[in-house]
């Protein structure tokens, strides 16, 4: 079968959950039979999100490749459970740096180059990447509102795809609000119309309509949708909030998404299988209502998407669990000494994040010395993983001037330092240890028990790590190295023996977990936090 396209833009307002959509697409396309892949396009001229702030995007999401992306990318791998690749993020920054890279190297042989047709051109590179790989449908997702500025050359290379591809090749969804007002309890129709209208006006005509709503749609209105958007009514979907994100697509499907897909693209498998989803959201109903607290101390507490991946799998890991999991963000700037206990002594677990800077540092250590005295389960990411070393030394092996290199270069004892191959690096963006790299789990070890493999592979994004001058020092007092590279270089993972459970892992486990397959560190805090 010819490869499939699917074009999914928003309108009205940002944040009406385009990427929910698209992965939830994803998985009622793959339980049809059909290998699925998704990719996002974001109209900013980063290159990647890797070098911004996370309250400008939220957390950057690390591929198995090492491409730094939106946290979309996350949601697209949760729902249809796939690894996604560097091919599936793209950015006008990045299409703009291969163009003018082709144009210094002379491949567009002395032509004068534009938007169109060498930027459209470039965007719609990306988007034909799929073919002639085993993938049957893309699905992407564009990011912004129809009408941003900087989106338009992504909306003129989407409207050209049709054109280039057969009609039954070429799917466009666009996701708009319907807004209610109380006063007069109506649901009003004018801004989508009027967002459909300007997707019109760029030669885009929307096959399905996804419509944001707190209230069912009435047939009224689906009808004035349908007339005035130039959409069959069965096309105008409805998208109510739900109680639990993961059962999006077992509601699109009962609105007929999948079937108004289907009839489009000319599919022939119209019968999905749901039923292991189905029964995963049953296990997940069914959970029972006594819950565990856990505390998230870290730096970027201002926006929850800064930690939205750690957050899924702490809730993954509940289900693992039978156990609903309630996540509370704490800014580690106010936590000291002195109010350690106040602050936390309500937590079942603690979980210390990834992040870079030296802004609330000294509160993470604190939160680590609290949960290590008092049996606290907890879990440390990267740079919790390396401030458990810098506590520990300082706590208990009662080293002076302890610190990581990346907060004090002058330090006496410098347990995490910078990696040999970071050293001569000066450019910030794509220059960190990235993506997939493998780990050997030592005998009869915590992690060892919890993942049921001798050997794993996690993703990683950072540029310190363990110095091994203190391994031998640190083991003896009790912090063990259960987690090293296959080269015996790298200490990839510590815990504690006489603690509950206590884990350091400088790779991101969060950037693999899944509601049906969650991350095993996770899966092991989340229980120890249970009996606790």
């Amino acid at each position: 079968m010819n490869t499939k396209y699917i074009f999914v833009t928003g309108g009205v307002v940002s944040g009406l959950g385009k990427g929910i959509t698209a992965a939830s697409l994803g998985r009622l396309l793959k339980n049809r039979g059909y290998k699925v892949t998704i990719q996002k396009f974001d109209p900013y001229l980063n290159v990647d999100p890797g070098t911004m702030s996370p309250y400008e995007h939220g957390e950057v999401f690390v591929t198995d490749d090492g491409a730094e992306t939106d946290l979309d990318l996350g949601h697209y791998e949760r729902f249809i459970d796939e690894s996604l690749t560097k091919n599936s993020s793209v950015t006008m920054g990045k299409i703009y740096l291969s163009v003018l890279e082709k144009e210094r190297r002379g491949d567009y042989l002395g032509k004068t180059v534009q938007v169109i047709p060498h930027v459209t051109n470039e965007i719609k590179e990306k988007i034909y990447s799929f073919e002639n790989t085993d993938t049957d449908i893309v699905i992407t997702e564009i990011g912004g509102t129809v009408g941003d500025i900087e989106g338009l050359s992504i909306i003129e290379a989407i409207r050209q795809v049709g054109l280039e591809k057969s009609p039954e090749d070429v799917l466009y969804i666009h996701v708009t609000l319907l807004p209610y007002i109380t006063g007069s309890n109506e649901i009003k129709s004018k801004p989508t119309q009027h967002s459909v209208k300007e997707l019109q006006s760029y030669g885009i005509q929307p096959n399905i309509l996804v419509c944001r709503s707190e209230i069912t749609i009435p047939d009224s209105i689906r009808e004035k949708l349908a007339l005035f958007c130039n959409i069959r009514k069965e096309n105008v979907i409805e998208n109510k909030t739900v109680k639990c994100l993961y059962e999006l697509p077992l509601m699109l499907e009962k609105e007929g998404l999948g079937r108004a897909v289907c009839n489009q693209l000319r599919l022939d498998n119209y019968i999905p299988d749901n039923s292991e989803w189905q029964e995963m959201i049953d296990r997940i109903e069914k959970i029972e209502n006594k819950g565990v607290n856990i505390a998230i101390v870290g730096k970027y507490t201002r926006l929850e998407d800064s930690y939205i991946s750690v957050i899924e799998s702490l809730t993954h890991a509940g289900y693992a669990n039978n156990v609903k999991v309630k996540v509370e963000l704490v800014d580690s700037e106010t936590v000291n000494k002195i109010n350690v206990k106040e602050k936390l002594a309500k937590y079942d677990g603690i979980v210390v994040p990834g992040g870079f800077g030296n802004r609330g540092i000294e509160g993470m250590i604190t939160a680590i010395e609290y949960a290590r005295e008092n049996k606290v389960p907890f879990l440390g990411i990267c740079l919790g993983m390396q401030m458990s070393v810098v506590e520990y030394a300082r706590n208990v092996l009662k080293l002076e001037d302890v610190n990581s290199e990346e907060f004090d270069e002058k330090a006496q004892n410098k347990v995490i330092h910078i990696m040999d191959e970071q050293k001569e690096i000066k450019k910030k963006g794509g220059t960190m240890r990235l993506g997939a790299y493998p780990c050997v789990l030592k005998e009869n070890s915590k992690v060892r028990e919890l993942y049921s493999s001798e050997k794993i592979s996690e993703r990683h994004r950072h540029r310190f790590e363990y110095n091994n001058e203190y391994k031998e020092k640190l083991e003896k007092a009790g912090l063990e190295c259960s987690g090293i590279s296959p080269d015996g270089k790298l200490v990839e993972i510590v815990e504690l023996k006489d603690h509950p459970f206590f884990i350091g892992v400088q790779f991101h486990p969060e950037l693999k977990s899944r509601p049906n397959r969650p991350s095993p560190v996770f899966v092991g805090l989340i229980k120890a936090a249970k009996e606790n």
